[in-house]
This record gives C-alpha cells, sequence and structure tokens, in this order.
C-alpha cells in the first residue's frame, strides 16, 4: 500500500457494462484505503449510476459526445476549465485506456496512472501518464481494471476476493409479478446487431423456459422486438422503460438473467445475480465467470485486436443449450 492516499480520481467516461467491471474496484480500494475520497469522472449519461454510490464522493460529469456533434470552443474551454478546476488529487486512474480519457486524466492533474503502451486499447494513451501498469490486453477485462486500480495504489485484488465480492451498487427491491414461477430477465438489445441472439431465438427460449420472462429494452427498435416476442410467447412480459436505477433494482431482484454481451447484461455479475452471456463476435473475456455467471459462445473465432462486426454467429447458439444452461442455475 501507498501512505498519505487520501484523494482519488477514477477516469471511466464510458460505456456503461465498462463502467459496471470498474465499479468492482470500489469496495476494494475503500478496504484499503477507508479515508480515501474517490471522485469519479464520467460521461453525463452515466452519472445516475455512481452519484448514489456510497463509495463515491462526487461524480463529475462530461458532455464529450454533445463536444463532438457541435464542436463548440466555448464548450471545449468549459470541459477544460472544469478539469483544471478539480484540484489536486494523490493519484488519478484512467482505467479506459483511451487517447480521450488520458487527456482528460492529465488535465486534472500530474499524478496520472494507467495502461503502459502494449497494455492500453490505444498505447498513445500511455504517454499521458506519470506512472503504468502492465497487463496483457487479451486479458480478462475485469482482471485488467481491478489490476490497473489496485497496482496504482499499491495493493492486490485476488480473483478469491473478485468471487466474494459484494454487490457493486445499492438498489431497492423492485416489484416483480408474485407466482409460483421464477422470474428471469432477457436482455435483448447490444451496441452492435451481430451482438443480438435473435428475436426469434428469444421467442423460443421464453417458450422452452416456461418461466416468467421479462423482456428489457432500450431503444424503440428494441421496443418493438420485445413487443414481437411478446406476441409470439405467453411465457414473455415486456417491461416498462427503465432509468438505469430501475434496471439495477430489477435486474437485482431477479433469478437469472440472459443476455447479449452489453451493459445491462454485465450488471448481473455486479450484483451477484446469476446469468448467461451470450457471445457471437466477442468472447468471454468480457465477462468474469463464476458457479453463477457464466458465458457461452458460439463456434466462431475472435480476434479481439480486429473485431469482426459482420460475425452474425451468436444466431448458431443453441436454445436447447441456453436452456439446459439456465435449467442448472435456476435450481
Amino acid at each position: 500500500m501507498k501512505k498519505d492516499i487520501k484523494r482519488i480520481a477514477i477516469v471511466r467516461l464510458s460505456a456503461l457494462g465498462d463502467i459496471v467491471n470498474s465499479a468492482v474496484t470500489l469496495q476494494f480500494i475503500h478496504e484499503k484505503y477507508p479515508d480515501a475520497k474517490v471522485e469519479w469522472i464520467t460521461e453525463e449519461v452515466f452519472a445516475p449510476l455512481l452519484e448514489n454510490h456510497p463509495l463515491v464522493s462526487i461524480v463529475h460529469t462530461l458532455n464529450l459526445k454533445q463536444l463532438k456533434k457541435s464542436k463548440s470552443f466555448s464548450l471545449l474551454k468549459q470541459i477544460f476549465l472544469e478539469l483544471r478546476s478539480l484540484g489536486e488529487f494523490d493519484i488519478i486512474i484512467d482505467i479506459q485506456g483511451l487517447l480521450k480519457s488520458a487527456i482528460v486524466a492529465r488535465l486534472i492533474g500530474s499524478n496520472t496512472h494507467g495502461f503502459d503502451k502494449s497494455s492500453a486499447r490505444e498505447g498513445i494513451a500511455s504517454y499521458f501518464y506519470k506512472t503504468t501498469s502492465s497487463i496483457a490486453y487479451d486479458e480478462n477485462i475485469v482482471k485488467r481494471n481491478t489490476f490497473l486500480a489496485s497496482d496504482g495504489l499499491g495493493f492486490n485484488i485476488s480473483d478469491e476476493m473478485l468471487l466474494h465480492k459484494k454487490p457493486i451498487f445499492e438498489t431497492n427491491e423492485y416489484p416483480l409479478e408474485n407466482s409460483d414461477k421464477k422470474n428471469i430477465a432477457i436482455v435483448i438489445g447490444a451496441s452492435w446487431e451481430s451482438k443480438k441472439y435473435p428475436k426469434e431465438r428469444v421467442a423460443e427460449l421464453c417458450n422452452e423456459l416456461k418461466e416468467n420472462s421479462i423482456i428489457l429494452w432500450g431503444s424503440d427498435a428494441e421496443k418493438e422486438d420485445a413487443l414481437w416476442i411478446c406476441d409470439n410467447s405467453a411465457y414473455a412480459t415486456i417491461a416498462p422503460k427503465l432509468s438505469l436505477i430501475e434496471l439495477v433494482s430489477l435486474i437485482s431482484s431477479v433469478d437469472l438473467l440472459i443476455g447479449n454481451d452489453t451493459g445491462p447484461t454485465h450488471m448481473a455479475w455486479a450484483q451477484n445475480i446469476p446469468s448467461i452471456t451470450l457471445f457471437g463476435p466477442t468472447t468471454t473475456r468480457m465477462i468474469y465467470e463464476t458457479p453463477i455467471n457464466v458465458g457461452i459462445k458460439s463456434s466462431s473465432k475472435v480476434d479481439i485486436y480486429h473485431i469482426n462486426k459482420n460475425d452474425f454467429s451468436i444466431k448458431d447458439i443453441e436454445v436447447s443449450k441456453v436452456v439446459t444452461k439456465a435449467k442448472e442455475l435456476l435450481k
């Protein structure tokens, strides 16, 4: 451990799943540095997830998407001044490893820590850090995040600690249907079309499971797919439009979650809820597998350095394989 660590900044701007997989570090940092204040810098849209976290003292928000869209010099100047005015931190940890996040970290202060050139997603980011950590880019994403944070702070987060972690987010109980059937949340969305399990397969899955399947959606297009699934399965119901906080509460209240490689699916692991993640163009590197959190990968080969967004092999995952694993986890 390092001495005199009183104020820590974590830079993790996006996306939802990556923020979820980075926030696990908070409980371990608190164990080692109980008196330190941890402040988080993130994109504005994700702030609600962190603002009520008991281990985050302040959330600082940026709107880089608006800046990219508007190309406004006045907005750029505002962001620059806000970052420069945050005061002195004992360490600024950039868990994202991109050029933009490294620049944000460096604008905050000089005590920056991040991935070295061979470890960062964008190697050029490493030139903005005062100190760096080395871990293979193809290592499990959760292990990468936790190693970077703990290495920068002078301690270790072991597999044993991750397996016995506390739920990452505090939630209220979500009111679900009270019946003799299990409640299964199904995440049908994803950032790319090729990461989505086909709606026809999802409807078949609901019919095979014969439990209460709650279809989660985000966009209008996903809502249309969710309604189609409900029209084709008497066991499926569509979830209402949910805020981030409501989403975490619902996921924390179900018996099982099944979903694509996307943020809401990762929340099940975060909350210690059994889950099955389906992979086509990506791999189980993106999740931390446990006895209750598992991945099912299609047969396609994946080059994580050059992801093929035209790999639609997720459609080839047999529903029977998902059903078998789901029944095991529901026992």
